[in-house]
């Protein structure tokens, strides 16, 4: 059997076996679209490793073959001195689950690579910093170190705001993680290529059944022997220099449905700090400002990538010293009023027509169309203000930790209040009513999540602190302890305290205009609820 396949514009496989980011990068491809170049182990391979408890037969062989084929295509060595390549490993199973599993970025960076990087662009601290980024994400891969802390801790011991000491704060970060990871994983990060890309496959696979994947797919009905797939592609640098950056975009607003591009960039920063919150990032428009070439691929691509799918679509993006490459596709994934509006506009760009349209809708989505809000925020008592990244009101008592989520949610309804949250969080955003983060946009990991689970969220709630240990969080100068009630509005990004008035505005014109189309198409224009007007006209196309 052969465990990897190309990606490319030829490849003809399914999502079972690509997993749906590679089966995206080869319709990217397709539509002549950037791509790094690159490779993937297919879900069958997972599968054997999860039932054998090692890499199946032959898969080291292939891995061989496929990363030559890669130094060829991209005139680069894998781990070498001269020209080095790294690469991205990542998950990705046939059905999205969004952060839930490993990624190692920079990979191949080895102490010679990392020497020849550095005299390639004449930039030490890129490509020490690159580096650094490696450990980190290797670390969180295949060991028990927690980047976000352990990892962090590090790196504040050594920063430095001098330029001269740069390098040397970055190489004694370094030699910190290294070490950590060898006390930590018992065993140190190999400073070979080869080894490192196999660890790396094998901690992918792994990260399958790792706790918050396993909760994810049970939150959201997802079998459990599906297995991922690894996805490996040269590394491009959004680090590089201040004419690269890394970013994330839907084709249409996701909470609005408005035809507008939305989504978040970072300025000389990698992909990981926009999905994990812990940076701030700047609005997508901000990109037409500082790198009008990168924006006009964006806008491009976007559009072209909309017309395959005939509906709206989210990529994540990095530009290299002003160069645009598209990482990851799939269509976008809107819910409640956002959801109708698409669907009739789409209509109306005559994109799909009124029967598809109404199949788009569920009733579930028109459940959620007319959006709870808090009634009057000057008549509420508002303790803080961020982004609404999920729309809706959601009131429950604060926790702090994921676990306490977990705990306080048996008795109540709990609202989950974090600096930023992780995949180590699954457990707390499952269980809570609404979620809170201090830090992060809205494509970062808490509302990508909660936007998958339909949970009311505000995001980058500056000024806000968060103290587990001490159960309690603080904002404008007030400090809440854990149990405090609080309700959050996923829409105007509000955070009040107790439980203020809520009301549900009218059907817009977007619904109005559905339910016509769904009582012409039934032929019943009684009057009725609307999510039963909406089935009967599910019922009446299924018959046809």
């Amino acid at each position: 059997m052969r465990w990897i396949r190309a990606i490319s514009a030829h490849t003809e496989e399914t999502a079972e076996t690509l997993g749906g980011k590679a089966l995206g990068l080869v319709l990217l491809h397709r539509l002549g679209l950037p791509v790094p170049a690159g490779f993937v182990v297919t879900t069958e391979g997972c599968r054997a490793f999860l039932r054998d408890g090692r890499l199946p037969d032959g898969l080291g062989d292939e891995l061989a073959t496929a990363v030559a084929d890669l130094e060829r295509s991209t005139g680069r060595t894998f781990g070498g001195p001269h020209k080095p390549l790294a690469v991205s490993v990542r998950s990705g199973a046939s059905v999205s689950m969004p952060g839930m599993m490993s990624t190692i970025l920079n990979l191949g960076l080895t102490a010679e690579a990392t020497e020849g990087l550095a005299a390639e662009t004449a930039d030490r601290p890129f490509a020490l910093t690159s580096r650094l980024a490696f450990l980190r994400s290797f670390a969180s891969a295949t060991t028990d170190v927690d980047a976000t802390t352990d990892v962090d801790a590090i790196n504040d011991a050594y920063a430095t705001t001098d330029a001269d000491a740069t390098a040397t704060a970055l190489t004694r970060s370094i030699e910190a993680v290294r070490n950590l990871v060898r006390r930590r994983g018992g065993r140190p990060v190999p400073d070979d290529a080869t080894h490192q890309l196999k660890q790396a496959v094998e901690a992918v696979f792994s990260s399958w059944d790792a706790p918050r994947a396993r909760t994810y797919r049970e939150v959201n009905a997802i079998p459990h022997d599906l297995g991922t797939a690894v996805i490996v592609q040269r590394m491009v640098f959004g680090n590089r220099d201040a004419h690269s950056g890394t970013g994330v975009a839907f084709s249409r607003d996701p909470n609005t449905g408005e035809n507008v591009p939305f989504g978040e960039v970072l300025f000389g920063r990698q992909g990981e700090e926009v999905v994990s919150g812990r940076a701030t990032t700047r609005p997508l428009r901000e990109l037409a400002e500082r790198e009008p070439d990168v924006w006009a691929g964006l806008l491009d691509a976007l559009h072209r990538i909309e017309e395959h799918y005939r509906g709206p679509c989210y990529v994540e993006f990095t530009f290299q010293s002003g160069e645009l490459w598209l990482l990851q596709v799939r269509p976008g994934r809107f819910v409640g009023s956002a959801a109708v509006r698409v669907a009739t506009e789409l209509v109306a760009e005559r994109l799909i027509g009124r029967e598809e349209a109404l199949l788009r809708v569920s009733p579930l989505h028109l459940r959620h169309a007319r959006t709870p809000r808090i009634a009057s925020v000057e008549e509420a008592d508002v303790l803080a203000r961020g982004i609404g990244a999920c729309p809706g009101v959601a009131t429950g008592t604060i926790a702090t930790t994921a676990d306490g989520a977990v705990r306080m949610a048996r008795t109540g309804p709990v609202v989950l209040v974090r600096p930023e949250t992780s995949p180590n969080d699954m457990h707390g955003l499952a269980a809570a009513t609404g979620i809170v983060t201090a830090r992060g946009g809205p494509a970062s990991h808490a509302a990508v999540v909660a936007r998958a689970l339909g949970k009311p969220t505000v995001v980058g709630v500056r000024g806000l602190t968060i103290d587990a240990d001490g159960a309690s969080v603080t904002a404008a100068g007030r400090t809440l302890p854990e149990g405090a009630l609080v309700t959050i509005d996923g829409t105007s990004g509000d955070m009040v305290l107790g439980s203020p008035r809520v009301v549900t505005d009218a059907a817009d014109e977007h619904v109005r205009r559905l339910l016509a189309w769904a009582d012409d198409v039934s032929g019943d224009h009684s009057a009725r609820e609307e999510t039963q007007r909406l089935e009967a006209a599910h019922r009446a196309l299924r018959a046809l």
